[in-house]
């Protein structure tokens, strides 16, 4: 149900961005009105930025996408890992390692998914135990920072698709400098600002990623310190019921 959700608001941003994109393109066409060929240049130059200003909001609309899942992802990954490691020491200390089994198998997260692969395999030793939390740890950090490499992509492509607009529309307008011979600052002045404006949208995007990215990495950061802390208390855990039961 929880997946089923996060894909639902991943689409719904989709459909709403793509919505976006298309009344921006119609209202850039709308723009244009009939005339000649001076007209006629001036209408394909809007539209070719409406182009370049199309792949920066679909840059935003799959940043955000991403965003989203993660934000999702990471908020069910956290759990209380004092009251899960509270809760698997007391049955560690009646011997009761099916019980500590069942608290970390009944909890969600990352943490209780490292712990229960330790009680797994705590009939086999401690060094064992640490080895398998280590080597799940990483896979778990894996899954933790999964998709954030396709968020710094569109926080990159974003403002490089502004600038490429800006150039293109650049080098039109110096395209039409030539065709009407003349470099007053009527002649170029639509086009100019219509390839800034290419520019701008990119920063922006960029800018509103990078937020999302750096609130990501900031709880990532933090479910990863706790997942460390988590681990050294498993391991001194399995060693006390070494200790107690088989010696």
């Amino acid at each position: 149900m929880k997946k089923l959700f996060a894909i639902n608001a991943i689409l719904g941003i989709f459909t709403l961005g793509m919505s976006t994109v298309a009344y921006a393109q119609e209202a850039a066409t709308a723009t244009g009105v009939e005339g000649g060929l001076h007209q006629a240049l001036k209408t394909k130059f809007i539209e070719g930025g409406a182009d370049f200003m199309s792949l920066v909001a679909i840059a935003l609309i799959f940043g955000l996408a991403f965003c989203l899942e993660r934000i999702i992802y990471l908020n069910l990954a956290e759990t209380n890992s004092t009251k899960l490691l509270k809760g698997i020491e007391d049955a560690l200390d009646k011997g009761d390692v099916e019980g500590a089994k069942a608290i970390a198998r009944d909890t969600r997260g990352p943490i209780a998914s490292i712990a229960y692969q330790g009680l797994m395999r705590l009939d086999q030793g401690v060094d064992v135990v640490e080895k398998s939390i280590v080597a799940y740890g990483g896979v778990q950090a894996g899954l933790l920072e999964k998709n954030m490499s396709w968020i710094t992509l569109f926080i990159a492509m974003a403002p490089s698709l502004g600038f490429l607009g800006t150039v293109v529309g650049m080098v039109m307008a110096f395209d039409k400098i030539q065709q009407v011979g003349d470099i007053s600052p009527t002649v170029v002045a639509g086009g100019m600002k219509v390839a800034l404006i290419t520019t701008i949208g990119g920063l922006v995007v960029a800018l509103i990623l990078q937020l999302f990215y750096n609130y990501l990495l900031s709880k990532l950061e933090a479910i990863l310190n706790k997942m460390e802390d988590a681990s050294i208390s498993l391991v001194d855990m399995a060693i006390k019921y070494d200790i107690k039961f088989k010696k």
